[in-house]
């Protein structure tokens, strides 16, 4: 994979986490209320298919989702995850882009609503919703 595989407006993402780690190289873009994530798909995110597994689309919405919150309340805060929807609608093979396209609907000071959609090459493969609780930052 070459950079020039990547939209441009893509950068190297920017949070790190031990259940991500199998799954880079990670992307990332952040808009004013959304974060979208988005990776070149490769074996480690299939099934016994060759298909993107739904565990990545769920882990991943629920990620891009979490750090929308983040984003619309200025990373003030940390949020954890109360509820996560994800309805299924199509599915994506190797080598296409995936982006996950976070965004917050509704911040308030203990519970944050949030949307996603999950494409491959821009078609919509699944939607996503989340609650998320307010989490205060530890010192």
């Amino acid at each position: 994979m070459t950079d020039t595989d990547i939209p441009a407006d893509f950068e190297p993402h920017f949070r790190k986490a031990p259940l991500t780690d199998p799954w880079e190289p990670l992307y990332s873009r952040k808009t004013d209320k959304a974060v979208i994530i988005g990776l070149r798909l490769a074996t480690p995110h299939t099934n016994a298919r060759g298909l993107i597994h739904g565990g990545l689309i769920a882990a991943l919405a629920d990620a891009a989702m979490g750090y929308s919150c983040a984003q619309a309340t200025g990373w003030t805060t940390s949020f954890v995850t109360i509820s996560l929807s994800v309805d299924y609608v199509g599915s994506a093979e190797i080598g296409q882009w995936l982006a996950i396209e976070g965004e917050a609907i509704k911040t308030g000071s203990t519970i944050c609503f949030a949307q996603c959609l999950a494409k491959a090459d821009d078609a919509v493969i699944a939607r996503a919703s989340g609650t998320f609780r307010v989490v205060p930052k530890k010192a």
